[in-house]
């Protein structure tokens, strides 16, 4: 996420961390490497310019010049300029009324039906709401079938008139359905459209008209940088939407549209896609977002994906395994199946400070623990559950069922009892601990 925009302005620092002498003639030399890497991020000309005249004059205000660490004084005015860039804080859904009405528009192939199924998981499980998804795309054949299959993946129901093929009618019984249903939450998936189309514009603008939404989210895939902005800016002028959500963030290297589309239309990002899975949706926090850019990691988010995955009940009992040193590989798999659960293993790992830059050129993908599950599955239940036993003869064995070898096996010995002493470490802590612990990055190298 955003790696390009990362390393471009990392380079871009380099010209003032470590200088002895801090001027403002490097100061303007950043400034100008920074809008280089802005433009080339696919923010517009104009937001570059006038972003890295604002960091540069709040740097010459607050005497970064005769700062002991000028580069790090600098870091923290980007940061918050580019927090405030996107939006300063989250934004968050209006959801007093009952039921709660979500107009959710869109292009086509921009993830907007992904995103309404994303969005009723979020609502049921996060919010404890009851959602209710409705079908209102008539013109997409296969819309309403993945509008179905997403709602039995998410476990809602879905609200769909397969021989009505008026969208405002669609929307307007669906509403009624919700009432007489108690359902607190109603998810409008329109049409999308290839571009902007008069008639398509014109129907939605009467959905809107006839529900009333409270909230109007419009879906942009992030990946198609400053074109995301022009048709954000379009269907706002129209439409008039509270929010926007930006899909395929994960794959966003640059991050044009993430930074931009705030000071074009002056509307919140609300959400953000970071995975194909059901559950790889986000809170959009300007503030991490902006950590995160700079390689200043964003360990809050991550604890708080951690603790989605791991039941308490489970911990509980991985606690008490601890206490009484019966921690085994068994455990250790489960931990594993845990974190895979969380998303990509590189941008997890990009989220604990300093960590990013020092991957930002190792291949990380999902497959990495497919050698640590082989090795655990060719152990005998009672080598998982009592790793001391563990001899040489047994190594042996072991490598040769997982297609390893014993030097292999002697690492992830290492890892686990790493692990072991970690999570030791952080019993009676808790979050504050594990943040702690992430914060210094002194974590073990799994």
């Amino acid at each position: 996420m955003f790696e390009n925009l990362s390393n471009k302005l990392d380079q871009a620092f380099k010209v003032l961390k470590g200088q002895g002498s801090i001027s403002e003639i490097n100061v303007a030399q950043t400034m100008k490497e920074i809008r280089k890497a802005l433009i080339s991020a696919d923010v517009d000309f104009k937001t570059a310019k006038e972003f890295t005249s604002n960091v540069q004059t709040k740097a010459l205000g607050q005497q970064v010049l005769t700062s002991l660490k000028p580069g790090d004084l600098l870091t923290k005015i980007m940061k918050d300029e580019l927090a405030t860039l996107m939006g300063s804080e989250k934004s968050d859904l209006n959801l007093i009324s009952k039921p709660t009405i979500i107009l959710v528009a869109g292009l086509q192939g921009s993830g907007k039906t992904t995103f309404c199924g994303k969005l009723a998981l979020h609502l049921k499980n996060k919010h404890n709401k009851k959602p209710l998804l409705v079908a209102c795309d008539v013109y997409r054949p296969a819309a309403i079938n993945q509008l179905t299959v997403l709602s039995e993946e998410v476990g809602v129901d879905v609200f769909k008139e397969i021989d009505n093929k008026n969208p405002v009618d669609i929307a307007n019984n669906s509403i009624s359905y919700a009432r007489k249903n108690a359902k607190d939450v109603v998810i409008i998936d329109t049409a999308g459209r290839l571009a902007i189309d008069e008639h398509m514009m014109n129907e939605i603008g009467t959905i809107k008209d006839q529900v009333k939404p409270h909230e109007t989210l419009f879906v942009v895939d992030s990946m198609t940088g400053q074109d995301a902005v022009n048709t954000a800016k379009s269907f706002n002028d129209t439409l008039d939407y509270s929010g926007v959500v930006l899909t395929k963030l994960d794959g966003d290297t640059r991050g044009g549209a993430a930074l931009t589309i705030r000071s074009v239309v002056d509307k919140p990002i609300k959400f953000i896609g970071t995975s194909e899975k059901m559950d790889g949706l986000d809170v959009f926090y300007p503030d991490r977002m902006a950590s995160r850019i700079l390689g200043m990691g964003d360990v809050i988010s991550l604890v708080e994906r951690a603790q989605q995955q791991f039941n308490e009940e489970d911990a509980r009992k991985i606690q008490k395994k601890i206490a009484k040193n019966t921690f085994g590989f068994d455990d250790f798999l489960s931990q594993i199946q845990q974190i895979k659960k969380m998303g990509n293993i590189k941008d997890l790992a990009s989220m604990i400070p300093g960590v990013s830059k020092s991957i930002k050129d190792t291949d990380i993908d999902n497959d990495s623990f497919k050698g640590i599950e082989s090795i655990i599955y060719s152990m005998t239940a009672e080598e998982r559950s009592n790793p001391t036993l563990l001899n040489g003869s047994r190594k042996k064995r072991i490598a040769q069922g997982s297609g390893t070898n014993v030097q292999e096996i002697n690492q992830l010995i290492k890892q686990f009892n790493q692990m072991s002493k970690m999570m030791k470490m952080m019993q009676g802590g808790g979050k504050a601990k594990m943040m702690q612990m992430m914060q210094g990055n002194n974590m073990p190298k799994l």
